[in-house]
């Protein structure tokens, strides 16, 4: 398993597929197939029967997975793209954009 660079709660872009240039907050990511979940982005929907919790049923969109080769990580500062590296500051190891340079 690889060392994943984007974790839930960050925001990012979708740089390839059909969602490209959407952006959203990761909600959460699978490390075991690599992909991860992003608000408001490649929205399916899903058919389902009614249950105690929606009575209705129905049609429900619903946000599917994305592959973490398709997301880039925004920078906090700038608002733009950015890879992701790692620096070792005060004994902890913390993530550092490439293109500001600072601790994301």
């Amino acid at each position: 398993m690889i060392k994943l660079k984007i974790k839930s709660g960050d925001t990012v872009r979708v740089i390839a597929g059909d969602h490209k240039g959407e952006e959203g907050k990761v909600l959460k990511v699978d490390r075991e197939k690599n992909k991860a979940i992003v608000e408001g982005v490649n929205l399916v929907s899903k058919h389902q029967k009614p249950s105690a919790n929606n009575p209705q049923g129905g049609i429900v969109q619903k946000e599917a997975a994305i592959h973490i080769s398709n997301l880039a990580l925004i920078d906090p500062k700038s608002k733009e793209t950015t890879r992701v590296g790692y620096e070792v500051k005060d004994g902890k190891k913390v993530r550092v954009s490439k293109k500001s340079n600072e601790v994301i």
